[in-house]
């Protein structure tokens, strides 16, 4: 996955892609100059599940979650977050229904007579 642009992910088999982001953790591990072990005891999993993980294995969700959270990598589920998308039309109607001007209070109409104080 890193340095390979223009990669078309939907041609790729389940393991090539487990192969891809095998090789990502361990790139990404090796940059940080963190071994293994290391790694695990931040992810607080079994070294085994990083070999796992590196060798294109596959591991659990969870694991694979909390190796990139010991990597600082989950910016990489960004892409996963749904964010609402606001029509340009009812955009437009908000802009109108805006208040333009604030209106002046009226004064309460009281029905006491006025003292000759």
């Amino acid at each position: 996955m890193m340095g390979k642009a223009n990669i078309n992910m939907h041609e790729y088999t389940d393991k090539a892609i487990l192969i891809e982001l095998g090789d990502f953790v361990k790139a990404t591990r090796l940059e940080q100059n963190k071994t293994q072990q290391q790694l695990a005891d931040l992810a607080g999993v079994n070294r085994s599940t990083i070999v796992q993980i590196e060798n294109g294995s596959g591991a659990t969700m969870l694991s694979f979650i909390q190796v990139l959270r010991a990597l600082e990598q989950l910016d990489l589920f960004g892409s996963f977050q749904i964010k609402p998308v606001i029509s340009p039309l009812l955009l437009a109607k908000q802009e109108i229904q805006k208040r333009k001007r604030a209106t002046r209070k009226s004064q309460p109409i009281s029905n006491k007579p006025k003292s000759d104080w």
